[in-house]
């Protein structure tokens, strides 16, 4: 599997994101979207900050269980309840996910919701990983 990340000069800085990303590889994973719940399906964490690192580590299980790295992931879509909230933080949320996650990022929108699935959710993360 290999995955490349398309930046091209003309867009504007690729920070936190790719503009495209080609794969190739054998298997696509497309993961469920992922919020800050922990085993027992509680909403955990007050701030988007700690809510968003309990999403991703959640994503990472669910794709790491498929046989996947985060070296994988070809695309992740964030669905935020708050985009200035998202934005405020950024930053951080950088920072938590390459921590978690590598310096590599997939390509990546955020999208803002009115709200999720659990009324305490302030974040949920999807993605698709190509496995070689």
């Amino acid at each position: 599997m290999s995955l490349e990340r398309i930046n091209p000069a003309e867009l504007s800085p690729a920070t936190g994101f790719s503009h495209a990303v080609a794969a190739t590889g054998t298997r696509l994973v497309f993961l469920a979207g992922q919020t800050a719940l922990d085993g027992a399906g509680k909403v955990v964490g007050e701030s988007l900050p700690e809510q968003f690192e309990i999403a991703l580590t959640n994503l990472l299980a669910a794709l790491a269980a498929a046989g996947g790295t985060p070296a994988d992931l070809a695309r992740v879509t964030v669905y935020a309840v708050d985009v200035a909230a998202y934005r405020t933080h950024a930053a951080e949320l950088g920072r938590i996910w390459r921590r978690s996650a590598g310096r590599d990022y997939p390509a990546m929108a955020v999208i803002g919701v009115v709200r999720l699935w659990d009324d305490q959710a302030l974040v949920e993360l999807d993605g698709v990983a190509v496995l070689g």
